[in-house]
């Protein structure tokens, strides 16, 4: 246990990814802090990022609304003295105390200094070169600094994967070495060779991984499909709009896969709304033309019942019969073609035949266990959807024995969704404009700030929340409630009141994510939306935009001035564009690779140190170097069973 580590630092580590000395050791800078000047208090410079040195004459804290603490210091030197400002760290308020010397590096803003990093009792690292962490408003890259610090002298006691003539063969340093140099580097040169061998570890490990798992699959045998045939023909003719361009390459890929033997195994990701699941149903039926059973898997019941209400009517006039199989609804299993549904669909005694086609939608969403209990006794040919784009780069390595395909473009009626972003003081102008839309006969959502609670307490916040804006900014408007809660029966009855416009308002917790279709819904605000992820508000933003109206997406946030870097960088993103492939880009050079795929997207989350965009050459380096040790016995075979079981374990392999 490291100093200054109690049980309320543990869990505000385990928050950040840290719950062991490993993962703090493994927690890569995403930059380095250039020195920056020292300043007298009178010689600073408006926005200019400084240091400045002096002693405390008073604090006070101030608490201007329920989610803001902001505490200032009297800082005075032989020049001046200026008020500094912290945001959201009441605690600071008892350890400032008058007489005491401080060291701060921050900007000058309106007359104040908001301060970035600070030293107490002339410690002075804030201005120096030094790692910054990413953070939390809960732990601060201070404190992530300090417990690193007194990690380092265990580097040691962790095994090198590598073997020593791989090591040699690529000039490679001590992984401990690598890790020292990490955390205190010399250089930022310095800095970026130590990731670029750590980031060599994970790669490699990553594609020996994935080179097993693709020997494994070359083994099975999956029913060969042939040509399309009349059914898939009539099923194109009935479509009342034509296919896009690239609706129509990932179909000329499917067919490819699907007339071998060889287990289809195929990512197709899609923008929100951009039509995979007119992709996917061509799937499912190119199994039943072959005379074999085909099923659609989703994570939520509000999904599968979505899928089920899109394509069974068309099937019905193909004469293709469906069956809908989630945890609350079991429709007639005999004689279906194909069957939709949930985790339901792989529970002991459903037995579905020998599948010719599985599509699994939203894949991430399931535990490996249960994707391999859809295939049980079987090899059918496998087709992933995801509507959370991951760049082709990162896809290729996470899912590197999967084959990708993409639909970039929405059909052509769609229009961009326009999205706006207002912090809270403006917020009565987003509920005006709101208003607006209603009144031309629209529809419109309202998503519940995100709590880290349990689905019980979210509910009943959801449930508040409504109330409120019944009697306050909705008020004499038709507004019901969405949450996860609600059992099965009531939520559809919910939507279908939604769908028939006996509601105005939905007001909801993101259980709208995913799976909620409604064309007359054309504006949403997202409140507190600076709490929520990139990939999570852009899925949230896809639940307008269904019809041929112009949409709109209004994003309330905290104070500018309270928010994170990356907080402000998300929003700033999603205000430019509704692109889902660019976000995902950009997404990835806010949080980086291993973030971007955390538990609620996709693939490993153990891409701690790799770039994926720049390091492409050391990506094919560790591929080159994978196939030598597939069959390995040692250290790095351990680490490639860890990685892997870990991921099994968490439902990500």
């Amino acid at each position: 246990m490291l100093d200054g580590v109690g049980s309320v630092v543990k869990g505000k580590l385990a928050k950040l990814g840290l719950r062991t000395i490993r993962d703090l050791l493994q927690h890569r800078p995403h930059r380095y802090e250039a020195a920056v000047p020292e300043r007298r208090i009178a010689d600073l410079l408006a926005e200019e990022e400084a240091a400045i040195a002096g002693e405390v004459t008073r604090v006070k804290l101030r608490r201007p609304s329920r989610r803001l603490a902001i505490v200032q210091a009297r800082v005075a030197d032989e020049s001046d003295e200026i008020t500094a400002v912290w945001f959201n760290q009441a605690w600071l308020k008892d350890k400032l105390q008058p007489g005491m010397r401080v060291r701060l590096r921050g900007q000058l803003r309106r007359n104040e200094f908001n301060v970035r990093s600070y030293d107490l009792n002339g410690v002075s690292a804030t201005a120096d070169f030094a790692p910054v962490y990413p953070a939390g408003e809960e732990v601060t890259v201070k404190k992530l600094r300090e417990l690193v610090e007194q990690a380092l002298p265990l580097v040691r006691d962790f095994g090198d994967p590598l073997p020593a003539a791989l090591k040699a063969e690529h000039a490679l340093p001590q992984r401990a070495d690598a890790l020292v140099a990490l955390h205190r580097p010399r250089s930022e040169a310095e800095g970026e060779q130590a990731r670029r061998r750590l980031a060599f570890d994970e790669l490699l490990l990553l594609q020996v991984g994935i080179a097993r798992s693709r020997r494994e699959r070359e083994e099975a045998i999956a029913a060969a499909l042939g040509e399309p045939g009349e059914l898939v023909e009539l099923y194109r003719g009935a479509l009342p709009f034509r296919l896009t361009p690239d609706q129509e390459q990932a179909i000329a890929e499917l067919d490819s896969d699907l007339g071998g033997t060889t287990p289809m195994q195929r990512l197709l990701q899609g923008d929100v709304g951009s039509g995979k699941t007119v992709v996917a149903l061509y799937a499912l039926l190119r199994a039943v033309e072959g005379g074999l059973p085909a099923a659609l898997m989703a994570p939520t019941e509000t999904l599968a019942e979505q899928h089920f209400l899109t394509i069974e009517p068309i099937c019905a006039d193909l004469g293709v019969r469906v069956a809908l199989l989630t945890g609350s609804v079991k429709s007639e299993l005999e004689d279906a073609q194909i069957f939709v549904g949930t985790h339901a669909l792989i529970q002991e005694g459903v037995d579905l035949g020998k599948l010719a086609v599985a599509v699994v939608d939203e894949q991430h969403r399931f535990g490996v266990e249960q994707r391999q209990a859809l295939t049980r006794g079987h090899s059918p040919h496998v087709l992933h959807m995801t509507a959370t784009p991951i760049p082709r780069t990162l896809a290729l390595t996470i899912y590197g024995d999967l084959s990708v395909s993409e639909i970039a473009k929405p059909p052509a009626n769609r229009k961009p969704v326009l999205t706006s972003w207002v912090t809270e003081e403006r917020s009565a102008e987003a509920y005006r404009r709101l208003r607006k839309h209603l009144e031309a006969g629209r529809q419109a959502y309202v998503v519940c700030p995100l709590i880290e609670e349990s689905e019980g307490k979210r509910a009943r916040a959801a449930e508040q929340e409504a109330e409120r804006l019944s009697r306050a900014e909705l008020r004499g408007l038709r507004v019901g409630c969405l949450h996860g809660r609600l059992r099965p029966a009531e939520r559809r009855e919910l939507m279908a009141r939604f769908k028939a416009r006996q509601l105005d308002v939905l007001v909801a917790t993101t259980v709208i994510e995913v799976g909620v279709d409604v064309p007359n819904a054309t504006i949403m605000i997202v409140q507190e939306a600076d709490r929520f992820g990139l990939a999570q508000l852009h899925q949230l933003r896809g639940r307008v935009g269904r019809g041929a109206e112009q949409s709109y997406c209004l994003l309330v946030s905290r104070p500018k001035e309270e928010l994170t870097e990356s907080a402000l960088a998300r929003l700033e993103a999603l205000v430019a564009t509704t692109d889902g492939f660019e976000l995902a880009e950009t997404d990835l050079e806010i949080r980086g690779e291993g973030q971007l795929l955390g538990t609620r997207q996709a693939g490993l989350s153990d891409l701690k140190f790799t770039r994926l965009r720049a390091d492409r050459p050391l990506l094919e380096l560790a591929r080159k170097a994978a196939s030598g040790f597939v069959d390995h016995e040692g250290p790095l075979n351990d680490e490639v069973e860890r990685l892997f079981a870990d991921a099994d374990h968490r439902g990500l392999a």
